[in-house]
């Protein structure tokens, strides 16, 4: 059980967005049964440890959420992320996002070499971005919004600078087949 409660911990810590049973059931290779009396313990383990950090359930599905106690200090950071200034890696993100969207996130690390969690993450809170499932490729893909589009002053995504020629650049397009991922929803 410690095993499937490590496991379950970390697909919950690295995921942006709550988790049924049934899915972590599927990841974890064990069923569900099995892996709701190990959310239970975990919760309880939370709580009785009383730290930044607790299990959320509701329905059958669960997420690690900030404490409650904590939401002030939590609310003002957040604040300050998403009204500053993108840094040059969530612009780097953002412009890939833009002229390769939607792109999943396994393809958007492909091209930046580099863990993109905490970025999409801002991006999200931002506005800027939008995650939806792709049923043709089995996870998330993310897409600029129509905000950012506003914010630019454009009507269409294809209106951005050079989008024909970045949206298909050979090079990008050499990275992504390498790694069987293609740009289509």
């Amino acid at each position: 059980m410690k095993n499937l409660k490590s496991k379950i911990e970390s697909l919950l810590f690295i995921s942006n967005q709550p988790l049924a049973l049934k899915k972590l059931a599927d990841l974890t290779k064990t069923e569900t049964k099995e892996v709701s009396e190990a959310i239970k313990e975990l919760s309880v383990e939370y709580d009785q440890r009383q730290g930044g950090v607790i299990f959320q359930r509701i329905g059958d599905k669960v997420q690690l959420a900030s404490s409650p106690d904590n939401a002030k200090l939590v609310k003002d950071y957040i604040k300050e992320e998403t009204t500053g200034e993108l840094s040059r890696a969530s612009l780097e993100t953002l412009t890939i996002i833009a002229y390769r969207g939607p792109i999943t996130k396994a393809e958007l690390e492909q091209i930046r070499g580099v863990n993109c969690s905490v970025i999409l993450r801002n991006l999200l809170i931002r506005g800027l971005v939008e995650s939806k499932a792709s049923s043709a490729k089995m996870q998330n893909t993310y897409n600029i919004t129509f905000d950012f589009l506003k914010f630019l002053g454009l009507s269409h995504q294809s209106d951005l600078p050079d989008y024909e020629k970045l949206n298909s650049h050979e090079s990008i397009q050499k990275v992504l087949g390498s790694t069987g991922g293609q740009n289509q929803e």
